[in-house]
């Protein structure tokens, strides 16, 4: 329930300049597209610096001598230098934003794969819903900087070095005076706006936070209206949204005051232009048209210098999005395919830990100790014992979700860490506890455990897992939306539907977190029927949760912080008078006493 941002990056920042030859790489395969846009953009900025050659030719000629065939001239040309501009804009505009797309897909791809890549580990340190927002914000921002700040940068310097060398042709006096204060008053703007980096990452950060926040909330809005705590989550929210303002509010003061200083420096840039022209013209060294052009071109690269220091205020915000998606896509998955491992073929099922032992974290006591355990192919063995035993991490060692910390873990007398972890993975199936189905339909659910299955294997999975009964009553059978998480089924329903999923898949070793606890007693003579099939001729390992239903199990394994303390059918391990049967005892008297209960 904690607001605070997870922060998912290194303590040492990537350098300015290899960050920036690594964006320019995202740019290579739309190179012909980029020239193509950049060059239209560049056109529709030449045709503004005719402007200026327009103004002074109809103040010196056309006004001085009254000559109208003339200024319809110079309009027919103005008129067909706008339409080249226009042509110019469109080019450049949809070849730009079209780069700028394909890059979002490119970033947003790689992204997700990569997080694809990692372990489960890292996901159990990192909130979605930051990663969600690096997916989405932080790749929008770097798409801006590739590509409309980018090309702006460089449209705007090449204009910039055009403008002056025409003014130095009209005028070298001016265009010195100019290129002398213009540039002052440009540097003053960029240290003036440098100082909003820091502040647009800290609102980044902050409604990166309130996404998470209200992700949290949202996914799990049953718990929270069960608690009634709408009220709580919506001030929890105001807190991390205000927090936000607040840091907006900061970056809006200081861009505040950006602009109009930045506005007013250069008005009195153009004061004492006008003033030095003025002097100029008086001395016969300047024509009152070239005075106006030089205007002009002044207002244009002041314009244009006015935009290079915004750019660099965004380029500087935007390199900070960056690095946190390099630094991400810079995480190295800590479980990785040996170099050389092979493809796990089709397994016999054996199971074998040996001498397993393993922590989470290298300064924390082990979960598990010194386990040795064999399951011959086709076994059934239960993971019993109370809470904190270690029966989960067994459970996720066999997937290999996490490596051993020492010992070795092997299916078929080979170690886990000598084979590809996709083979491995095809070899197992797993029926979670919380069943967990995807937003879409029953169909599709039941085709993840083997996408290319045909109607007939999925229908034939679903009524191996007595799903297929309530499927058929359903409005739309297998095209029914279940919703997120599968909200429109109910527990039982769910429970089969990945029953089902996994009887597709065909595994040779099943990994049961047994869950029917909370069903029915309809419900949970289904769904055990529905186990007991997906059981049959596999190898199969239940974290056991009521000890009722343990006796399907050839032997029974039970643990205490972290070890093995007994082994056993269950008749040999109740015969002990042991822990296991302690525990059995104390959940029968429970299921007694609330059988009693029910029926008062």
């Amino acid at each position: 329930m904690r607001s605070d941002t997870i922060s998912i990056t290194s303590p040492e920042s990537t350098s300015a300049r290899s960050q920036w030859r690594r964006l320019l790489g995202y740019l290579g395969p739309y190179k012909g597209r980029l020239i193509i846009g950049l060059a239209g953009r560049m056109m529709a900025s030449g045709m503004f610096l005719v402007l200026p050659a327009v103004v002074r030719e109809v103040v010196d000629t056309v006004l001085a001598n009254d000559d109208m065939g003339e200024l319809n001239r110079i309009t027919l040309l103005l008129a067909g230098a706008m339409i080249v501009l226009t042509i110019g804009s469109i080019i450049g505009n949809y070849h730009i934003n079209y780069v700028g797309e394909r890059i979002v897909v490119d970033l947003r791809r790689q992204l997700y794969a990569h997080l694809h890549t990692l372990s489960v580990k890292f996901f159990t340190t990192r909130r979605v819903g930051e990663l969600v927002s690096r997916m989405s914000s932080d790749v929008t921002v770097m798409r801006q900087l590739l590509t409309e700040n980018l090309t702006r940068l460089i449209r705007h310097t090449l204009t910039i070095l055009a403008g002056i060398a025409i003014m130095i042709v009209l005028n070298w006096r001016l265009a010195a005076f100019i290129l002398i204060s213009t540039p002052v008053v440009a540097f003053m703007g960029v240290v003036v706006t440098r100082f909003s980096r820091r502040g647009s990452l800290l609102v980044r950060d902050e409604l990166a936070n309130a996404t998470v926040v209200a992700e949290e909330a949202l996914h799990n809005v049953r718990e929270v209206k069960s608690f009634v705590r709408e009220d709580f989550e919506a001030n929890r929210y105001n807190t991390t949204i205000e927090r936000a303002f607040q840091a907006a509010l900061r970056l809006l003061r200081v861009r505040a005051v950006v602009s109009p200083t930045v506005s007013l420096m250069l008005v009195i840039n153009m004061i004492l232009i006008l003033w030095y022209g003025g002097r100029e013209v008086i001395n016969d060294r300047l024509s009152g048209g070239e005075l106006v052009a030089f205007l002009v071109y002044v207002t244009i690269i002041g314009q244009m210098f006015s935009e290079l220091s915004w750019l660099y205020t965004q380029l500087q915000e935007s390199l900070g999005a960056t690095q946190r998606i390099f630094e991400l896509l810079d995480t190295a998955p800590d479980l990785q395919d040996a170099p050389g491992a092979r493809a796990l073929d089709r397994v016999e099922g054996r199971i074998t830990f040996d001498d397993v032992s393993f922590t989470y974290d290298e300064d924390e006591h082990p979960v598990l100790e010194d386990i040795n355990l064999d399951i011959a192919p086709g076994e059934i063995i239960a993971l019993v014992g109370p809470s904190g035993a270690g029966k989960s991490t067994m459970f996720n060692l066999i997937p290999r979700f996490y490596d051993v910390t020492s010992g070795a873990l092997r299916i078929d007398e080979l170690d886990v860490r000598q084979v590809t972890q996709a083979s491995l993975r095809e070899q197992i199936g797993i029926v979670p506890q919380e069943t967990m189905l995807f937003g879409g339909t029953i169909r599709e659910n039941i085709l993840y455990g083997r996408l290319g299955a045909s109607e007939d294997e999925m229908i034939a999975a679903a009524e191996a897992a007595n799903a297929h009964s309530f499927i058929a009553r359903l409005p739309h059978g297998y095209e029914t939306i279940v919703g997120e998480r599968g909200i429109r089924l109910s527990g039982g329903q769910r429970q089969r539907v990945a029953i089902a999923r996994a009887i597709l898949k065909d595994p040779r070793i099943l990994l049961l977190d047994e869950a029917t606890s909370s069903l029915d007693n309809e419900s949970e003579m289904l769904v055990q029927e529905a186990l007991e099939r997906l059981m049959q001729n596999r190898t199969t390992v239940i974290i056991a949760h009521r000890l009722s239903t343990v006796r399907i199990a050839h032997r029974i394994a039970v643990l205490d912080r972290g070890r093995i303390v007994e082994l056993g059918t269950h008749d040999a391990l109740m015969s002990e008078g042991g822990l296991y049967a302690r525990l059995y005892e104390m959940q029968f008297r429970l299921q007694e006493r609330d059988a009693l209960t029910s029926m008062v």
